[in-house]
Order: C-alpha cells, then sequence, then structure tokens
C-alpha cells in the first residue's frame, strides 16, 4: 500500500501529467487543436470507455482489478486513487473546504455542498414518473426507483438478503462481522451506525427533539414517538395469529407468543426457575433478594 505522506506528491504528479503531457509518445497530441479539444483517444480493453492518455486508463484499470494501493494509515481503509484517499482524510481531519455562499455551512465535499445548494433554490430537475415524487439528482431517482420496480442488486454474500443501495448492504454486512465503528466519546459505547449513535448521544445531551402534539410528552427518537402515539390513536398493528390478540408493540407480541410456544428463555441461576419475559424474572430476583 502507498502512504498517505507520498500521496499528496503524487497526486501532484498526476495533474501535472493531466495538463501538460501523457506518459507515452503514442499519447502525445498530434497537433495543437487535439490539445485544445481534449480528444479522448485511449480505450479500456474490459469495458471501452475512452480517456484521454495512458495514466488515466490505468488508474481506471483499477476500478475491475480491484486493486487499491491509496491506505488510510488512520482507519485502514483504501482507495483506487490518492485523490480520494485526500477527500477521505477530512473525515478524520474534520476539515470543510466547500462553503455556501447562502447560508454559510461548510462541507467535506464538494458534491455534498451542490446537494445541499438545492435547499435554498428548490430545484427538483428529476421526477419519478411513477409517483412524481422530485429528485435534486438523477443518482436518487435511480435508486428510488428501485421501490416501484423491486429491483435490489446488492446481495449479502454471507446470508443472501438483498439491497436497493449499496450503503444499506455495507451496514447490514456489520452484523455479521460484528463491526462496530462509531463510538461514543462521552460513555465508550460502540455502534453498528452513525444514526444509533446519534440517537445514543441524547441520554447525554438531554436532547429529545420529537414533542408529542397530544400531550406534549418528548422522546429522542421518532420510532419512540410513534409506539406512544398509539396510546392516544389505540392503534394496535401487532397481532397474534394464534389467538388474535393485539397489541401497541411488537415487543410485547413476541412476549405474548410464548405463552402458546411454552418457551421461557430467562432461568433463574438461584433456583433454575424459568420465565417467559425479563420482567418477570427481574421481579422474582428481586423477591428472593428480600
Amino acid at each position: 500500500h502507498i502512504s498517505f505522506l507520498y500521496v499528496g506528491f503524487a497526486l501532484g504528479l498526476q495533474q501535472h501529467a493531466n495538463r501538460s503531457h501523457s506518459t507515452d509518445a503514442e499519447d502525445s497530441p498530434t497537433s495543437e487543436g487535439q490539445c485544445n479539444t481534449g480528444k479522448k483517444s485511449v480505450t479500456c480493453n474490459v469495458c471501452g470507455k475512452l480517456f484521454k492518455n495512458k495514466y488515466k486508463i490505468h488508474e481506471h484499470h483499477r476500478i475491475h482489478t480491484g486493486e487499491k494501493p491509496y491506505l488510510c494509515e488512520t482507519c485502514g481503509k483504501s482507495f483506487t486513487q490518492g485523490g480520494s484517499l485526500l477527500v477521505h482524510m477530512r473525515t478524520h481531519s474534520g476539515e470543510k473546504p466547500y462553503t455556501c455562499n447562502t447560508c454559510g455551512e461548510r462541507f467535506c465535499y464538494l458534491l455534498a455542498l451542490k446537494k445541499h445548494k438545492a435547499v435554498h433554490t428548490g430545484e427538483n430537475p428529476f421526477f419519478c414518473t411513477t409517483c412524481g415524487k422530485t429528485f435534486t439528482q438523477r443518482g436518487s431517482l435511480l435508486v428510488h426507483m428501485r421501490i416501484h420496480s423491486g429491483e435490489k442488486p446488492y446481495s449479502c454474500k454471507t446470508c443472501g438478503k438483498s439491497f436497493t443501495k449499496k450503503c444499506t448492504l455495507l451496514v447490514h454486512v456489520r452484523i455479521h462481522t460484528g463491526e462496530k465503528p462509531y463510538t461514543c466519546k462521552t460513555c465508550g459505547k460502540t455502534f453498528s451506525q452513525n444514526s444509533h449513535l446519534l440517537v445514543h448521544m441524547r441520554i447525554h445531551t438531554g436532547e429529545k427533539p420529537y414533542p408529542c402534539q397530544t400531550c406534549g410528552k418528548k422522546f429522542t427518537c421518532s420510532s419512540h414517538l410513534s409506539v406512544h402515539l398509539r396510546t392516544h390513536t389505540g392503534e394496535k398493528p401487532f397481532h397474534c395469529k394464534s389467538c388474535g390478540k393485539m397489541f401497541t408493540r411488537s415487543s410485547n407480541l413476541l412476549e405474548h407468543m410464548r405463552t402458546h410456544t411454552g418457551e421461557k428463555p430467562y432461568p433463574c441461576n438461584t433456583c433454575g426457575k424459568k420465565f417467559t419475559c425479563s420482567s418477570h424474572f427481574a421481579y422474582s430476583t428481586f423477591t428472593l433478594a428480600l
């Protein structure tokens, strides 16, 4: 792997080669006109894509070979291009060189800034012909269309489960690997998803941004609010297929199902008695301690 210290030099050399000349004589423009037009004359023999010079096609070939010679010395993630590594390093350094001229918010990536600008302009040029939903980017529309088509092109090699988005697959894979890359700086607890860490942090900050419009009670996450709202609406979406009894929470249904299956997964270490739910086990332990 190539050290991060070398990347700056390599990237500068790459940019110079792209601007000034190509690495081989056969890549050199035959006329001033060709140089100005930026004609792409080198073809990838794998996919047929065209490139300006052999340096670019060599870099492109890594997509097909899977080679990732640029290694992040902080987290170990590797990349096909030195430029991608330099951009990635901002996630560790906190550098945000791209600023929104409208509101002043700063971003690590140029693409993130471009996406953000649509918030101010209201521009959504790409729309779904099935449901009418609009998007700021064509890629977002294509991903959305999979909801209607049912296409799930990203499959887990371990369990076979498939997903519409690559990022969703990457998060899912952590179930199998046990990887939890997001750490709470306050208590050290780790999480597989950044969103889970953000929700957890509210335990320390006391923030409860989801208020109930009926009674005013506040919650740390939207899912807790959704469950709470059922106390007002009376909705019980989870029903037992054996007896028809209905519940507001899936966890309550799972506990109830044990009355039919006879499962008692909570044993008392003192007397050996088993219980269907943890609350009954906790109560028994408490009474034995008295």
